[in-house]
């Protein structure tokens, strides 16, 4: 019995470490920015995904892992750039 639960409470743990990789915080206001079609509402969304990367960028500051959410960040900023520049051509 105790054997099961350690093994239901290692599978569990594993689980919830693939959500935040696979789902980290910042990536909602990301996503959120790319699915925006009003172009003054997109400029703001891009802020609010900028500004949760950089807080993710300072919460890993001290951290050597995390490498495939480091490159995730990377694509998502060159997209945010993107988008960025996509919007202001079109005010």
């Amino acid at each position: 019995m105790e054997t099961e639960n350690h093994d239901s409470l290692l599978r569990s743990k594993r689980r919830n470490k693939r959500k935040t990789i696979d789902n980290p915080p910042w990536a909602a206001l990301y996503e959120g920015a790319l699915l925006e079609f009003d172009s003054k509402k997109l400029i703001e969304r891009i802020g609010y995904a900028e500004t949760a990367i950089e807080e993710r960028l300072y919460d890993l500051r001290l951290d050597s892992n995390h490498h495939a959410e480091r490159q995730m960040i990377q694509d998502a900023q060159g997209a945010l750039r993107f988008l960025r520049r996509s919007a202001s051509n079109k005010s």
